[in-house]
């Protein structure tokens, strides 16, 4: 009688744990009481209004409707979003796809890229009127803040190659991002990096003075880069494909939302950030519609092709950026997973 109780207690038992794995998810994560997948998720850079729309597609039960129980967590730049899906940290990022092309050929991070935020770079230098720079000939000798490893630092000696200066002869000055916009107004440096959209940010940080910012953007000077792509891990990628791209169209659709009405991404920004600036978020936005689908691109959201990523890794090979042959597209891009007309 025993023998048979504790056979059918083992048996309970196994059941339990049968059922147990059953309702875990595909990519080996357990699932929350609802039956959702947990992805942890990055933005690029901090809360600010251009990073709306991932808060939009967690508003609108975008994520949850694709049976994902997202975590937003702010980022703190390309190569630290990459580091951190890389360990396991996070699931999912955004980073900026050239800064990624660079640090994938100097370091193998386990890391791939599935779909693009913007069509074009958003990365730029930023001053104010009267600091002495006003076109890409004023860099040389200026001191530049920006955050070590930003995407407008590792990007710079691109950019300068691209306008005919020297990279060397432009000083940066480590400076921690949020005080950026009060440095710069201070003047005690000449410029900034920053991304385009920052400059409503700029200007309000110099309302004192009311300055207009100078913006001098790398993608004038480089069409051909993108801007901020998807990243997660290159296992995830591989074995769970169909996560992938259901969490990929989950946020696409809360892009499409931001682009479509971007004082409305803005108050939904405001309600999970609520120090979020509804006026600056706002114009952020409206200036990054013309990244997103800038004039005469005709592709899905998200779009990315081999041929294009071919030649920004040969761009970044020309300006001696990344050594020849160090990448392939298949080791920036899982074209697979990104998205189709």
């Amino acid at each position: 009688m025993r023998l048979r109780r504790s056979v059918i207690a083992l048996m309970a038992v196994l059941g339990l744990a049968l059922v147990s794995a059953c309702n875990g998810d595909d990519s080996g994560k357990q699932a929350d009481g609802d039956g959702l997948q947990k992805v942890s998720y990055l933005t690029s850079f901090n809360t600010f209004g251009r990073e709306a729309y991932a808060y939009v597609a967690l508003d609108k039960g975008y994520f949850k409707d694709a049976g994902f129980d997202v975590k937003i967590t702010p980022g703190s730049g390309t190569v630290d979003v990459m580091k951190l899906v890389a360990g396991g940290q996070a699931d999912y990022g955004i980073g900026d796809f050239t800064a990624v092309a660079i640090t994938l050929a100097k370091q193998k991070l386990p890391v791939t890229t599935v779909g693009m935020i913007h069509q074009r770079s958003m990365a730029a230098i930023m001053s104010l009127e009267g600091l002495g720079i006003n076109s890409p000939k004023d860099l040389p000798g200026k001191t530049i803040g920006d955050q070590p490893g930003s995407t407008n630092t590792v990007m710079f000696p691109v950019y300068a190659k691209a306008v005919g200066i020297d990279p060397n002869s432009v000083t940066f000055l480590p400076s921690p991002p949020p005080g950026l916009p009060t440095l710069l107004a201070s003047g005690k440096v000449q410029g900034i990096g920053q991304f385009v959209v920052g400059q409503p940010l700029i200007e309000k940080a110099d309302k004192d003075k009311h300055r207009k910012a100078i913006v001098l953007p790398y993608g004038k000077a480089l069409p051909q880069l993108y801007g901020n792509a998807i990243i997660t891990r290159s296992d995830l990628a591989k074995d769970h494909p169909d996560q992938v791209k259901k969490f990929t169209n989950a946020l696409l659709k809360g892009l499409q939302d931001t682009l479509n009405d971007p004082a409305a991404a803005a108050a939904t920004l405001k309600k999970y950030v609520p120090n979020t600036d509804l006026d600056v978020a706002t114009e952020e936005l409206k200036i990054m519609k013309d990244y997103i689908k800038p004039e005469g691109f005709n592709g899905p959201l998200g779009d990315v092709t081999e041929e294009r990523v071919q030649k920004v890794i040969s761009l970044l090979e020309e300006s001696k950026a990344i050594g020849s042959g160090v990448i392939k597209p298949e080791d920036l891009v899982t074209l697979s997973l990104a998205p189709k007309s």
